[in-house]
């Protein structure tokens, strides 16, 4: 059975752009986290953080992703890799990668998306303290880190390159 990929990083670094190429250069089928937690609870994640909470929601991340072995691309949510139970998970079952761009960079990308409770519920300074905080968990609960400012294809290349090693070796 082949690896799962796991794309992790902070919002709007890419984890769903570069994941919809991956899927399409290596014929995998592409899974995002965040539309599966949608469809299964049949909420959105604004209404999921605004009824239960966001440690609710890491929770139905955590649940999700582990149905997610056997050689899928999934990008996940930002906060997933977090959680490093799931963390664990993800670097058990598959090549589990940290898409580090800058926190300019997904700034950017991010601003004015209302889907997002956590760019909505604080200030461009308190986003960049999670940032902050949470590029140090990505790295330690990743396998490997790729330049997230790269160019598209760069960053995907690199990531076929990480993958193909990992399957013929059963590791990095």
């Amino acid at each position: 059975m082949s690896a799962s990929v796991y794309l992790c990083g902070f919002m709007g670094c890419g984890k769903s752009h570069i994941g919809r190429m991956l899927a399409a250069e290596t014929g995998r089928e592409l899974v995002d986290l965040d539309r599966v937690i949608v469809e299964r609870e049949g909420m959105s994640i604004p209404d999921i953080f605004a009824q239960f909470g966001e440690p609710h929601f890491r929770q139905l991340e955590a649940k999700y992703i582990r149905e997610l072995s056997g050689g899928y691309i999934v990008a996940t949510g930002g906060g997933a890799l977090i959680n490093d139970s799931t963390a664990e998970f993800a670097r058990q079952s598959g090549l589990s990668v940290y898409i580090n761009a800058s926190f300019e960079t997904c700034y950017e990308r991010i601003k004015n998306d209302a889907n997002r409770p956590l760019v909505v519920n604080n200030t461009p300074e308190q986003l960049r303290q999670i940032y902050d905080t949470r590029s140090v968990i990505y790295r330690r609960n990743s396998m490997v880190m790729v330049n997230g400012n790269a160019r598209d294809s760069i960053i995907c290349g690199e990531i076929i390159k990480l993958l193909n090693v990992f399957e013929r070796n059963g590791s990095l």
